[in-house]
């Protein structure tokens, strides 16, 4: 595969997907997705992204409650879902994964400042996820319409995480996509000062 083949696939080609076949997700495809994502930048080296993967109909069925209604249909017959997180104590691994051990007093105990860290790194990490889904041959589509709250309940109860997004994870049929939607241009976004 060239570059432009690469790029292709992880971005300018790819299109999230909700409709997938029923062929299950391998566990290899998504150790070689971490194995890819884990070595995107995050603050301090910090990594506080979490997946939860849904693999069993059960464990799908648990977000019946939680989904908006225009997600629930596609996320509980997807073959994978990808429950994103962030870990409110990341913190404990930065003796081990920064090079200045005392990181860990950045962020220990500072309420408010270690949450919007936890969430705006672990949101960085879900970007860098989803294009290592991609990158490995799987297809994906991320979404937000579903109740953190309830989520956080059902599969969270301790409070250590907090749901970000859902993805669903497979092999798309191609169905129901619609064509390209525009996007903003540098001009419309950018700015050099």
């Amino acid at each position: 595969m060239t570059d432009q083949e690469l790029l292709d696939l992880i971005l300018r080609k790819a299109r999230s997907h909700s409709d997938f076949t029923d062929k299950p997700v391998p566990e290899e495809a998504l150790r070689a997705a971490h194995d890819l994502m884990k070595w995107g930048p995050t603050s301090a080296n910090s990594q506080p992204m979490r997946i939860l993967y849904l693999r069993s109909k059960e464990a799908r069925e648990k977000l019946r409650a939680t989904l908006s209604a225009v997600n629930l249909d596609k996320t509980l017959k997807a073959p994978m879902v990808a429950l994103v997180a962030h870990d409110l104590r990341f913190w404990e691994n930065l003796p081990r994964m920064f090079h200045n051990p005392d990181a860990i007093n950045w962020f220990k105990d500072k309420g408010a400042h270690t949450e919007v860290t936890a969430f705006r790194n672990a949101t960085l990490q879900g970007g860098y996820f989803l294009l290592a889904l991609r990158a490995v041959g799987l297809d994906c589509g991320a979404m937000s319409g579903f109740d953190n709250a309830k989520v956080d309940a059902a599969f969270f109860p301790d409070g250590r995480f907090k749901s970000n997004f859902l993805v669903n994870i497979g092999y798309g049929t191609g169905k129901g996509i619609v064509p390209r939607n525009p996007r903003l241009s540098f001009e419309e976004t950018c700015r050099i000062l």
